[in-house]
């Protein structure tokens, strides 16, 4: 299973969205549970957000290459949820 980090911001909206389409399709299709989510709050781990190259939140990586980022659909979620899966 590949690795997934997911760079938010708390108070961001889309970022909202990010973990809400999660717990969504966690509870839809419950193979997704498998899933291991390393979640990065930027401005709290800011040391840790520099060493990424991105400029967006909801940020997600999978294996240390960047997946998707800016704002983003639960269609998008799950392709990045279910290639961790491969």
């Amino acid at each position: 299973m590949k690795r997934v980090t997911l760079f938010y911001l708390e108070n961001c909206p889309f970022c909202r969205k990010a973990m809400r389409y999660i717990d969504e399709l966690r509870a839809e299709h419950p193979e997704l549970a498998a899933v291991r989510i390393e979640t990065i709050e930027e401005s709290r781990h800011p040391e840790v957000a520099d060493r990424y190259d991105y400029y967006y939140v909801p940020t997600f990586y999978l294996d240390g290459e960047k997946v998707h980022e800016g704002g983003i659909y639960p269609d998008e979620v799950e392709r990045i949820l279910r290639r961790a899966l491969d």
